[in-house]
Formats: structure tokens, sequence, C-alpha cells
């Protein structure tokens, strides 16, 4: 700030992340987006929250302060699926562990509450953005109410929040209070006149008491305010939290990607502030030398909260700006020819999905890809190729990679779909190609929105085949998950015997965890698919997650008592033994 000359900040940033100034980490975005519409920002990374002096070191900002948890969820970062702390955090300097609170939002906006009083206070990132509504937490086992009523900030950005915080600047800057901000979409505001509220054909979810005394009543309420977020017919959503009302706007459209090319261009250093010395951020050693080509997923797995905060409609960054981008990491020092990653949340969903859907949205009452590909869709990877292509051309480009994750499904349903095959195995994968098709039995996939086991037998022979045929040597890393609401201990030990065919031996085994706003904690908390009504099995004891967790690795020694243990249950003694089929000997 002295070097600036500057004397107070308008905005401060405050984020549970380490300072990373480079596109993957949001608090470098929007805080250079702050600076490139003329305000003078300040960054306050990972602060000491059991006290106020690290937020106050630039002083209160003249117009507003700007929270987010970090690029995870707080008590993601903090826990592990079965509950322990973890020790170590990979978007801390050194990976040091407990450089965050539990519930960073809440905290910090406490802290500074108690500092400046009524200064106008913005939450968002994914902590704020799933936690918005009345929601399950895992951690405590129970309902919360939204974060916006907890934190007693005035407004939440949900979702990529560029447009929202452009305009939020503008508007505090000239003088409008932050309680008055109540129409920019994308974003979450509280009143306490229902009318104001609900003005304008707003939808009404059941209330924070009523969902927190009735499942039914929860499901119901997910099911209704996913249904408004479509950026062209979406309607407010509205649900007292008890002290307040918490108002919904919808989403804001797409952004076009000329704005998204100019958000990328902004003069980011791309490495850790220098305060860190030596002690690197791990998270940037998988994203230092990647290229986000687009941003949305149409994949809408149950699981995930990509389609939740990016929303289904794809947002694709112009060639030009990715290949300047790419031109620009070839200069930069340690590079050494090798771009880890050309891609987005889902790598190969280049294009829309459809035509629709840039002009009405996702449609909100059936997905693109469950429980097939849906009719209007047209995939293609012709741009996507085009666009891999012209970036390995460049002069002091080795490699490009593709480490993003690949929808195979939309590959084998591609007409160009083994043209682009046969050059991702040739050019584009070092050694092993990760995919994720989390289960095999009809019954957990079809709750996770995922395609039936035959597609994935289907990929499997296709990706042998082609690198037999190019004369490479390369294998497949398959993600699986155990305890997904659906699954069983019969459903994973369909799994296991899969696993044991196939050969396939994957080193990491994920267990479901129940993370806020996403379709699948839904199922979890209330035994109910939202959208059906079907009732859903669900492992929440310690005890049969812990097995379901064993039989992903049930040739592992340390296994071994769990998975006989299921084995009897199931009454398939006959998988103990010598013979192939056995599990365990």
């Amino acid at each position: 700030m002295d070097a600036h000359g500057w004397d107070e900040l308008d905005f401060l940033c405050v984020v549970g992340d380490a300072y990373v100034d480079h596109p993957s980490f949001g608090h470098a975005i929007v805080s250079r987006l702050i600076e490139s519409i003329g305000y003078r920002v300040g960054i306050v990374a990972q602060p000491d929250w059991r006290g106020t002096e690290d937020f106050a070191r630039m002083g209160r900002p003249r117009f507003g302060a700007f929270v987010s948890a970090g690029n995870l969820d707080s008590m993601l970062s903090n826990y592990s699926a079965p509950g322990r702390r973890r020790r170590s955090d990979a978007y801390s300097p050194g990976a040091a562990a407990g450089r965050r609170p539990d519930r960073a939002t809440v905290v910090y906006c406490n802290r500074i509450r108690e500092l400046w009083g009524g200064v106008p206070l913005v939450i968002g990132g994914i902590e704020a953005s799933l936690r918005r509504l009345a929601h399950y937490d895992y951690w405590s086992g129970e309902v919360r109410r939204s974060i916006l009523a907890d934190s007693r900030a005035d407004l939440l950005i949900y979702g990529m929040a560029e447009p929202q915080v452009e305009r939020i600047a503008r508007l505090l800057s000239s003088g409008v209070k932050a309680g008055e901000i109540n129409d920019v979409p994308g974003t979450c505001w509280k009143t306490h006149d229902a009318c104001l509220a609900r003005d304008g054909g707003s939808v009404t979810l059941p209330s924070f008491e009523d969902v927190r005394r009735g499942k039914e009543l929860f499901a119901d309420a997910y099911r209704m305010s996913s249904n408004e977020l479509n950026f062209a017919s979406g309607r407010r959503v509205v649900q007292d939290q008890g002290a307040w009302i918490v108002a919904q706007n919808p989403p804001p459209p797409p952004l076009p990607s000329r704005e998204l090319d100019k958000i990328y261009s902004f003069p980011y250093a791309r490495r850790p502030h220098p305060v860190y010395g030596d002690a690197p951020v791990p998270a940037l050693a998988e994203v230092e030398f990647s290229i986000t080509s687009h941003r949305g997923c149409f994949g809408g797995c149950a699981f995930c909260a990509i389609s939740s905060h990016q929303g289904r409609v794809i947002q694709p960054r112009g060639k030009e700006s990715i290949v300047r981008e790419a031109f620009l990491l070839t200069r930069l020092p340690g590079f050494k020819g090798y771009i880890s990653d050309l891609g987005g949340p889902t790598a190969n969903f280049r294009v829309p999905s459809c035509a629709k859907s840039l002009t009405g949205g996702a449609c909100g009452d059936k997905s693109c890809l469950y429980p097939g590909v849906c009719r209007a869709m047209r995939p293609s990877h012709a741009e996507y190729l085009d666009l891999l292509r012209s970036v390995a051309a460049l002069d002091g480009v080795k490699k490009v990679f593709v480490r993003s994750g690949l929808r195979y499904d939309y590959i084998l349903a591609a007409p160009d779909g083994m043209d682009f095959l046969k050059e991702l195995c040739g050019n584009h994968v070092s050694g092993q190609l990760k995919i994720a098709p989390e289960h095999v039995s009809g019954a957990v996939l079809g709750r996770m929105r995922k395609p039936p086991a035959e597609t994935t037998e289907r990929f499997v022979r296709a990706y042998r085949e082609i690198n037999a045929k190019l004369g490479k040597k390369q294998f497949l890393v398959p993600y699986f998950m155990s305890s997904h609401p659906g699954s069983g201990l019969k459903e994973s030990l369909e799994l296991a015997e899969f696993m044991r065919d196939e050969g396939l031996r994957p080193e990491q085994a994920q267990e479901f965890t129940p993370t806020p706003g996403t379709l699948a904690t839904c199922m979890y908390h209330t035994g109910l698919d939202p959208f059906t009504g079907e009732r859903v099995h669900v492992a929440r004891g310690a005890k049969e997650r812990a097995m379901q967790r064993a039989m992903l690795q049930y040739w592992m020694p340390g296994n071994r008592k769990l998975v006989e243990e299921a084995l009897r249950i199931l009454n398939r003694t006959d998988l103990i033994g010598t013979s192939k089929k056995c599990l365990i000997r």
C-alpha cells in the first residue's frame, strides 16, 4: 500500500487458502477483476482467526469486504470421510494443516463484524455457494440454516462470481447500501419482509424449521430449488430461516467467450506470494502449467458439486485466448515443455450439449447423459481436437496432456469418438488415463446418474484395442466409490468381482463424503430420491462404510478381516479359498 501511495483500500478479500496468484484459484480471479475495474484491493490470506489483528493489517476498506473459505469447503479441507482431522492441506504453504478454521466463512465474517461492525460484507466461493439454503451438514449430522444467516453477511454470491462481483462492487462504491442490493442474478440476500422476498412470482420452499424436522420436506425443498437453477426460466427461491428470510435470485446468463477470455488474460503472477518463501503450495503443482478451456458440466453426476456451482451450460473460451495463454506458459521459469492439462471440469465437454442450452438453459426435468444420451445432443470432439493440435504445435511445447476428467459415454456416442480416442492415446496420455466409472452395479449407477457398466466395458475394450494398434503399453486408472446412496454390501461385492474379472486394482479407494448442496447428499440425509420419491439404501454406520471401502481393495492384507466379515454376512464364503474366483484366501 505504501508503494502504491494508498492510505486505504476500496475492497478487502479474505480467503482461507494461501495466496496464489493463478487463475485456478478463485481469490486470484476475484481480486484481479476488482483491480481491473479501477479499485484498490488487498488480500488477507489464511488469517489467524483467533483474533482480529490479521484482518486489520490493511485497515478498514472503504466500500466492503469479500470473504471466501477457499477452493474447497473448509470442513472437507479439514476432515476425511470417516471424520478424522486431515494431517495436510494442499492449499496451505508447506501443506501445513490447521491454517483455516472449521466453517471458515462464518468464522471470518464474525471476526470482521467484531472489528468493523457494519462494513458491507459479501460471501462467496464453493462453501458459501453450496450452503446458501438450508442444507445437511455431514460433519455435525444435522440440517443447518443458510450460511448467509449464520455468517451475518449482507450478500451471498453463488456459482462463478465475476459478473456478480463487478456489479456489487460498482453499486457499493456508488453509495448503495448492501442491504438494498436484491436484484443481482446469482446472489442470495436476506430480509425480514416476506412480501419483498416473494415479489415477482417467486417459489417458496419449506422453511428451515420444516426441513430440519421432516426429511420428506427436505427432499421437496431440494427438488424445488434445483428446478429453478436456469438463467432463462428460473424464478426467485425464498426460504424462511427463522431470524431472516433468505431469497435466492436466478443464476446469471453464461459468460460470453470474450468475457471469459478477459478474465484469463489478467496479469497473474502464477506463483504463490513471496511471503511463503520456499514453502510450496501443493495445489499449485497440479495446475501451474495447465490451461482452463471452458467452464460448466452437463454430466450431472449426483455426487458432484460442479453442476450446482459452475452450471450445466458449457462456457468456452476462445481458441485465440487459449493459444495465447499456452504461449505465455512457454516463457515462464520452470516450464519444461509440458502442459499438464488442457480442459475443464470435463475435458471433452468443449461445446454446449445442445443449441437450446445457449438460449433456454439446461433442461430442468431431465439429464443430458442419463439414463442415456439425449436425442437433442450432437456430441463432437472436432473443436477440442483442433485446440489440442494448435497448442501442441507451438514452439516450446513438447506435449499437451489431458488430465481433466473425460466422459467416455460421450466419446462412445460421438461420431468422431474413436478418432478422438486414437489421438488422445497417441499424443495426450502419459502412460495412464484416469477414468471415473465409480461403480458397476445398476442400482448404484442409477442413483449416481452414471452410465451402465456395459458402457464402461465397451470403453475399456476400445482403449485397449487402440493402444495395441498404436504399439503403446498404457493403462487405465479407474476411480471407484464406496458407500454412495444405493450401495450396500451386495453392490460392493458386485464391484469387487468386476475388478477381479477385469484385472483392476486401483491404488486409491474413494469413500463417498456427503458434501452440502449435492443430489447424493440429499439422498444420504433423507433416504429418498427427491425427483422420484423412491426409497434409497444409505450406508450410515461406520462398520458398513468400512466394509464397503475394504471391498474396493479386497486384495490388501489390511482389509482381509473386513472383507471376510462382509462375505460371511452375504453368505458368500465360496469366495474365500484358493480358486481364481476367490477374493481372499
